[in-house]
């Protein structure tokens, strides 16, 4: 997560500041230093989606955590600064000004988080202890959906970042909530969040796809088109230096602290990572929108030039670095064909209850054979590896005092009756 909070910051300032540097010496139009901001905020937030329907999580488990936790991250910062920019009147910046502003994005950061993690906690707790109807599967799912759906609307009600807030929320009640259900719960709830991801994946390219189409912003830059390919190529130059400026260092120096080969990252995964991040999707849209149009419609040629542009980096990035992705991967990271069977994930419902980390007396197995394991070749088998660091101490913790309040995988106590059973 930090690997991608940082990346993102990077990102914005190299945009920005290629923004500011290039588009000046254009004709672009009135663009306040607001704006190139926010169009270092707007490129800075990558596509994750399509980036992780590429990546086999069994072949490469690194990779697709890093690439994971990067990408959601990515976006959510993306959106806290794009929001910390609007709130600020940047016409006569200062210290005094950029310090409140650092102040006002660490604020919608931090306070977002937590509300997310309260609300994650809350559902756990309320569904473990206190819910009387927990042994029903439409209560228990109709209570996970809400709860989540909860964090999203006291984000907007407190004017938080309400990606982030959503986003710690499903982490906590992934590791807390979802064991406190049963088992029909469980798959329910699996597959009804999935299929409710799928629809709106769907609405989203399909509402990005229909206002490529809107004549009225491409009428307005039609005069100057070498003006809008312009900015388009430069800002998907500043995109790759953008990305690469913080890829490639930041993996150097992850490796530094990394002891065993496995933990590193080694070129030919900073390649794919970097390539893999360089799609912009629909949160770049909407972003775009929000800063240079009003109610959906302008007449400004400098923001019409943006609206377009924009939509032609993500149909470029998405069409062209997403339809490259899979070769790169394949020429750079070539599968293994000899993959453990332990490390297959099952395709029936009851892969859903495979646990992730062991406890008890598999903790106890992998303790006693950590000097024996071989590179994993599946993210369960990655995270069940001991590390005596932060995650180490993090899990003693989460195990002693979390996991017996709030529920989770072994501490929820079998019921005689339930689906379970």
């Amino acid at each position: 997560m930090l690997f991608g909070a940082v990346g993102t910051l990077i990102s914005f300032g190299i945009i920005s500041l290629g923004a500011i540097h290039f588009f000046q010496k254009m004709n672009v139009g009135t663009l306040k230093l607001g704006d190139y901001l926010a169009i270092g905020a707007i490129f800075s937030a990558t596509d994750s989606v399509c980036t992780l329907q590429v990546l086999n999580q069994d072949e490469t488990p690194l990779l697709y955590s890093l690439v994971f936790g990067e990408g959601v991250v990515n976006d959510a910062t993306s959106v806290v600064l794009f929001n910390a920019i609007q709130n600020f009147d940047l016409s006569h910046i200062n210290s005094g000004v950029a310090l409140e502003l650092i102040g006002n994005f660490l604020y919608l950061f931090v306070a977002s988080t937590l509300l997310g993690v309260v609300a994650g906690l809350l559902s756990a707790y309320i569904i473990k202890k206190l819910y009387f109807g927990r042994h029903s599967t439409d209560r228990e799912v109709a209570l996970m959906i809400l709860m989540a759906y909860l964090s999203y609307m006291l984000a907007e009600l407190f004017y938080l970042s309400a990606i982030l807030t959503v986003f710690f929320c499903g982490i906590v009640m992934s590791h807390y909530t979802w064991h406190n259900v049963t088992e029909s719960s469980r798959v329910t709830t699996k597959h009804a969040f999935a299929t409710l991801s799928f629809v709106a994946e769907i609405f989203i390219f399909l509402y990005v796809g229909m206002d490529a189409l809107d004549i009225e912003k491409w009428k307005i830059v039609s005069g100057s088109p070498g003006t809008s390919i312009g900015v388009s190529s430069i800002i998907l130059g500043l995109v790759l230096v953008g990305r690469a400026a913080f890829v490639f260092p930041l993996s150097f120096l992850s490796n530094l602290t990394k002891n065993s080969p496995y933990e590193k990252v080694d070129l030919k995964q900073q390649i794919t990572i970097w390539w893999a991040g360089l799609m912009r999707g629909a949160v770049s849209v909407a972003l775009a929108y929000n800063q240079f149009t009003r109610l959906g419609h302008t007449h400004l040629q400098g923001n019409a030039v943006m609206i377009t542009s924009t939509i032609t980096v993500v149909l470029f990035s998405t069409v062209v670095f997403g339809l490259m992705t899979k070769p790169i991967v394949r020429i750079f990271l070539p599968s293994s064909k000899q993959i453990n069977t332990l490390s297959s994930e099952p395709s029936t419902p009851k892969s859903l209850t495979t646990p992730l980390l062991g406890n008890g007396q598999e903790d106890t197995e992998a303790n006693a054979s950590f000097n024996n394991v071989t590179r994993p070749t599946s993210l369960r088998m990655l995270l069940s590896i001991p590390s005596h660091t932060v995650h180490h101490y993090w899990r003693k913790f989460d195990d002693g005092f979390m996991r017996p309040v709030f529920g989770g995988r072994g501490f929820v106590p079998f019921v005689p009756g339930s689906p379970t059973e």
